[in-house]
């Protein structure tokens, strides 16, 4: 930048007479040569701004188209999601639903199974208790009737002498003899 500043305050310092040269100083030019350098400028760069103008417009544009297709790809993208997000919130429900109903299920079983386990556990309790009633009632006969025997033997035994207890064999015996005379 330096060397172009100094190349224009080079050609100020050139002689004029004679010879084509610039003016630095702007109060010093004339009306003609502002107005012949502006022309040189406006129709040269006219063009060289309308490239730029034009360039800059494509790129703009081409900007612009990229930015709506992507935000078309993007909306798209989101109506996906949006769509699986409701079939994996249908899904999740149904689960849902079918595990709740899963419990219930498991659960009437659970009190079903247990109300069957202490319907049996009542009737075992119920055979146990009238089985050892039966058992101590069978004992007490049988000590009873041990007592009962007991106290008849010590009773014959006080109460027999020979004579009684050979005419108590002589009875039974004829009693044992009618009855084979009624058999045959």
């Amino acid at each position: 930048m330096k060397n172009i500043t100094d190349f224009f305050v080079s050609l100020g310092y050139w002689p004029s007479a004679g010879s084509f040269g610039f003016n630095t100083d702007i109060l010093a030019t004339n009306l003609i040569n502002l107005s012949i350098v502006l022309g040189v400028l406006i129709f040269f760069g006219k063009g060289v701004l309308n490239d730029l103008l034009d360039n800059r417009k494509q790129k703009i544009l081409s900007t612009i188209r990229n930015s709506e297709e992507l935000r078309k790809g993007a909306i798209e993208q989101l109506e996906r999601a949006r769509a699986r997000l409701r079939k994996v919130e249908i899904e999740a429900d149904e689960y849902r639903i079918n595990g709740y109903s899963d419990i219930e299920r498991e659960k009437v079983n659970l009190i079903n199974a247990t109300s069957d386990s202490l319907e049996r556990l009542e009737n075992y309790k119920n055979e146990t208790l009238h089985f050892e009633q039966q058992r101590a009632i069978n004992q007490v006969r049988q000590r009873v009737f041990q007592q009962a025997l007991q106290g008849a033997l010590g009773t014959l035994n006080s109460c027999l002498n020979n004579e009684l207890h050979f005419r108590t064999i002589s009875a039974n015996i004829s009693t044992l003899g009618a009855m084979e005379k009624i058999t045959d």
